[in-house]
């Protein structure tokens, strides 16, 4: 096994400059596309796994990556992509936290810096995130509907345009690079419950579902709308699938009642899903926590790939058991233990898991973490885990 040193000044990697910072990561990116341009073609293959047709081994995806990660490792972590590239791409058009911004709009928000310092932005949903330095991703903290008094005003003027010239250029030009050999996805985050709560508030929207059911299925109707265009925009770039977000679970169970989200969700969902389905494309459903109560229902609306099988939220040989062969599985590999496994015990988690999950099904399963890899993960276990996803 090569072998591959943790860089030397690993502990303070976030008190780099931002111009360094920024060039890590834009390398990474440009190297990672090298490496995908010159893999096999993987496409068909691919599609045959995700549609449960029978594929030859179980695609992988291992780009699932805070940004802290890709500084903390740069160049060190872009060898194992270029050794060892992912079989599927998936592209996000933006920050899922900042939104889309014009080229030349002012008071532009730099993702690399907010997402490695303390700070405070407001997205174009008018939704106000904060990120804790050393933290990953951000959190809501301040909602633009805080009465529903103003819900009229909201949707008439501050709901972003899905139809904007040069919303998904970024991601475009990805594609372009790879749509002829490579399985291809793009990204819409906070699909329908996460914007909801985003816009509204956590607590204040599970209140709503009692109190204000007019008012949520008014501002359902209008995001299921902006999904449904956007869906359109990314077919006419020619992805393969979208990954679509909304975290349901607990580390337990369901955040509400079954039939509480099929009296607010089922019909938007199937809405949104029909439309992927006439465009040619496959739905991956991206949910953490537990969400076994609904998989029957996301199976019955048209989901091909549920994301993620997260093992310490659910178990994965009951998943397998219950719905292996009827939607294809992604994640699966505990996120949370990559940092205290040895190389060994990972390589044999992941052995496990796709003889769970995917070997079964003929190779339907998603190898890859359940979550994002953060950079507290030991890069010898990187290693590993590269190695024993691709079969080495």
């Amino acid at each position: 096994m090569p072998t591959v040193t943790e860089p030397s000044d690993a502990a303070d990697f976030l008190n780099r400059p931002l111009e360094e910072m920024e060039s890590i990561a834009a390398r990474f990116e440009d190297r990672l596309n090298e490496a995908q341009t010159a893999a096999p073609p993987s496409k068909q293959w691919v599609r045959k796994a995700f549609r449960r047709q029978g594929a030859p081994g179980c695609p992988v995806r291992l780009k699932r990556l805070s940004l802290d990660i890709i500084v903390r490792y740069g160049q060190a972590l872009a060898d194992m992509f270029c050794e060892f590239p992912d079989d599927v791409v998936c592209v996000a058009p933006y920050d899922i936290t900042i939104g889309y911004q014009r080229p030349e709009g002012p008071d532009r928000i730099n993702p690399v810096q907010v997402m490695t310092t303390e700070a405070q932005w407001t997205d174009e949903w008018g939704t106000r995130w904060g990120h804790a330095r050393g933290g990953v991703g951000a959190t809501p903290v301040d909602h633009p509907i805080k009465d529903w008094s103003q819900l009229d005003e909201y949707l008439a003027h501050r709901v972003p345009n899905p139809n904007e010239p040069g919303r998904l250029d970024d991601a475009a030009r990805i594609i372009e690079m790879h749509r002829d050999t490579k399985y291809c996805v793009g990204m819409i985050h906070l699909t329908l419950f996460e914007r909801m709560h985003a816009l509204r508030g956590m607590e204040q929207l599970f209140m709503d579902f009692y109190t204000n059911e007019r008012e949520v299925h008014r501002l359902g109707e209008v995001l299921t709308d902006y999904v449904v265009q956007l869906i359109r925009r990314w077919a006419e770039i020619g992805v393969d699938a979208l990954l679509f977000t909304d975290d349901w679970g607990t580390q337990t169970s369901m955040m509400i009642a079954l039939d509480m989200w099929r009296r607010f969700f089922e019909k938007p969902y199937q809405t949104i899903f029909d439309e992927m389905h006439r465009l040619g494309m496959d739905v991956i459903f991206h949910s953490c926590g537990n969400v076994t109560e609904i998989v029957p229902s996301l199976i019955d609306v048209g989901v091909d790939v549920i994301d993620p099988i997260q093992p310490g939220a659910m178990n994965p040989q009951e998943v397998a058991q219950r719905f292996g062969g009827k939607v294809a599985f992604s994640g699966g590999i505990d996120d949370q233990r990559l940092v205290s496994y040895t190389p060994k015990q990972l390589r044999d988690e992941v052995r496990r898991t796709i003889d769970t999950l995917g070997t079964p099904f003929g190779g339907a399963y998603l190898v890859g973490p359940a979550n994002v890899m953060t950079p507290e993960i030991p890069i010898e276990n990187l290693r590993a885990l590269f190695e024993a996803c691709h079969g080495h």
